[in-house]
């Protein structure tokens, strides 16, 4: 691992204010499947289409961890990306989001802040009939400057 060059995302200095980011994620079975097996969550609300339809939700919904998920997801791959770190995040899930929806998040940046090395950014995710589902702010630590390897790096090992 020591010496293999590993892509970074964009740093503070290349980051502006007005940036978007535009994703659609398609919720699949399998996606939900792998979820609900590693988190072990058996939520009737989640996997139960009995349950789902006597609830006001009438069918079955996705785990909003799920959704969050999505989220962090963009920010670790895309805006700013790999060597990121979400440090804050405040989300409103105003919708239920329902088993093979498809879902267009836009991830906007609102704020870059040098002397925190943090930028804000806006999250809204919108359904297929065009209804805002998720809404949100969330503080981001893009990555830091690499240094080159000295014995003081190699003191974590």
């Amino acid at each position: 691992m020591l010496g293999k060059k590993r892509k970074l995302g964009r740093k503070i200095e290349q980051i502006s204010v007005g940036e978007k980011l535009i994703l659609t994620e398609n919720i699949e079975d399998k996606d939900l499947l792998l979820y609900l097996g590693l988190t072990n969550d058996a939520n009737p609300l989640y996997i139960q289409h009995d349950y789902a339809t006597q609830t006001p939700y009438e069918k079955l919904i996705v785990p909003t961890i799920m959704l969050t998920g999505i989220i962090t997801s963009a920010i670790s791959k895309y805006l700013p990306g790999p060597g990121s770190h979400i440090i804050k995040q405040q989300l409103n899930f105003q919708k239920p989001v329902y088993h093979y929806t498809s879902i267009q998040f836009l991830f906007e940046v609102i704020a870059v802040n040098h002397e925190q090395h943090t930028i804000d950014v806006f999250v809204e995710a919108k359904n297929e009939s065009n209804e805002t589902v998720i809404s949100g702010n969330i503080t981001v630590c893009p990555p830091h400057r690499m240094e080159m390897l000295n014995e003081k790096v190699l003191d974590n090992f």
